[in-house]
């Protein structure tokens, strides 16, 4: 029986370049959209960012361009002139969904901001991801993850070792959250339009996604005179049994007992120490924090921890059923049995002889069963067959390509 996936014969127009809004694409293509990706002549620069990654910069063997616009076709169409602006509306004509990352002045600039278009697209959804939001101040900035997500949105100020330095922040981590956001907008609107006949703007951005995932911690703030206020020293975090600690063999490994009273005779004694298993000093969290004694607890369970390898805790902790991880590299992560096992990488076999692991998006469907893997386009690869099914001619084909205003392209 031949699966179908959620979303054939839905067509996705993209406009958009880096991580946030071609992941939301990708997404969407491993769902059965057929997703057209419109590069500059000069492409995504994303196609440009190995060097930044510590990774070698070959086109025909890009992870991360693969990663954000795997299953995709992709065209290349200098949209600044009328016969490229002309392409982008006959593919909007046809589309179903619009993504774009350009930030709303340059959208407005365009002529390509939503009520500009909803005019002439009426049952078109339209949806964007900016750095700092559609209003404000600060519309116009631009955003990436680094600085909306992690810097203005509160975590490289709030989320590191008190008298220290911020922790080395990573690409795309902000990107890829929003990318799901996005996804979940873009389906509700799209159901929206089959059912009324009527389209949707659909939109988020950087800062709001971070201050949403932090938003237990960012509300609590509102409450001075509890708790404590950020960057902190992790000695004096409130409970130690939500912390991570060294063992024997200079690993760490994460633990996590959010209901303290209920966890901690067995973990006392899990770790050594059985004879405080009903010392009163520590068995009630409250207490410990009344009389300011988790720094004490603190340096009695890294002391334990420290006398044990990883691997010795993994088992203890396993057959107690204390909740944990060791702190796995990168490397580590590339070999995990279980991630393999939940299909979360992709083997990509590269032209050139290479074989990586690609990551696929954390969504999976039981009965349509797991989407190609399908390297993302090069440079405008797509191009041609495109033109044709919005009814050009070889011969016109040809002279837009001989056009180097409208479609010439990097090889």
């Amino acid at each position: 029986m031949t699966s179908h996936k959620a979303l054939e014969g839905v067509t996705v127009v993209e406009l958009a370049t880096f991580i946030a809004v071609p992941a939301a694409g990708r997404i969407l293509a491993d769902m059965g959209a057929n997703v057209i990706k419109i590069e500059s002549p000069s492409g995504d620069n994303l196609r440009y960012t190995a060097p930044t990654e510590g990774r070698p910069l070959d086109q025909h063997e890009n992870t991360s361009f693969d990663l954000e616009n795997a299953n995709k076709r992709g065209i290349v169409l200098n949209t600044k002139t009328e016969a490229g602006k002309k392409i982008l509306f006959e593919l909007l004509e046809k589309a179903d969904i619009f993504l774009t990352n350009w930030r709303p002045g340059a959208r407005e600039r365009a002529g390509l901001d939503y009520e500009t278009l909803k005019k002439r697209f009426p049952k078109l959804v339209y949806a964007s991801v900016t750095g700092y939001g559609d209003e404000g101040p600060d519309k116009d900035l631009p955003g990436f993850d680094y600085t909306a997500f992690f810097a203005r949105g509160g975590i490289l100020g709030s989320l590191y070792q008190k008298g220290t330095v911020p922790m080395n922040v990573i690409p795309g981590l902000g990107d890829h959250q929003c990318a799901l956001g996005l996804v979940s907008g873009v389906l509700a609107a799209y159901i929206r339009a089959k059912n009324i006949g009527q389209g949707e703007y659909v939109s988020t951005n950087l800062l709001h996604t971070s201050i949403y995932t932090q938003a237990i911690m960012i509300q609590a703030a509102q409450y001075p005179d509890y708790g404590q206020a950020y960057p902190i020293d992790r000695r004096t975090t409130t409970s130690p049994f939500i912390l991570a600690y060294k063992t024997k063999d200079d690993r760490f490994i994460q633990v996590c007992m959010p209901v303290y009273d209920a966890y901690y005779p067995t973990f006392i004694s899990c770790i050594g120490r059985p004879d405080l298993a009903e010392d009163a000093r520590y068995t009630r969290l409250q207490e410990v924090a009344k009389n300011n004694r988790s720094p004490e607890l603190y340096d009695l369970i890294w002391q334990q921890v420290e006398q044990k390898t990883a691997s010795e805790w993994a088992d203890i902790f396993t057959q107690n059923d204390i909740p944990f991880s060791i702190a796995q590299t990168w490397e580590e992560v590339l070999e995990d049995k279980q991630a393999w096992a939940i299909n979360t990488f992709y083997n990509m076999k590269y032209k050139n002889g290479s074989e990586k692991a690609l990551v696929r998006p954390p969504i999976d469907f039981l009965e349509s069963g797991l989407p190609e893997y399908r390297r993302g386009p090069l440079l405008g690869e797509d191009t041609p067959s495109v033109l044709a099914e919005l009814g050009y001619s070889a011969e016109e084909i040809a002279n837009l390509e001989a056009n180097k205003d409208v479609m010439t392209w990097k090889e």
